[in-house]
């Protein structure tokens, strides 16, 4: 593991150390950033003092983030199947004239 980086992350006042491919760094320091991020609103805006909570709430928010990029990727593919295929049509019956 000769391409290899040791990085700490500290999240929730807890630090992670990690060995990582050094093309993963800034991803996962950016990630390590929105969840500190999001930790500090959700203790602002909803007074939770326990830390599971609120890493609880932050995966759920990430994941549903994810889950709705996926659903809204997929309704874009489909309406671009859709234009595809009505063009497909549209070629195939002025080439059949």
């Amino acid at each position: 593991m000769a391409d290899t980086l040791k990085i700490k992350l500290s999240i929730a006042n807890r630090v992670y150390p990690l060995t990582i491919a050094p093309s993963q760094e800034e991803g996962l320091r950016l990630a390590a950033k929105k969840i500190e991020a999001m930790i500090t609103k959700f203790e602002q805006s909803y007074s939770v003092r326990d830390k599971q909570d609120v890493l609880a709430m932050c995966a759920l928010q990430f994941a549903s983030q994810v889950e709705q990029t996926a659903l809204d990727k997929n309704h874009v593919e489909e309406h671009v199947q859709d234009k595809l295929e009505a063009l497909n049509d549209m070629l195939q019956s002025h080439l059949s004239l």
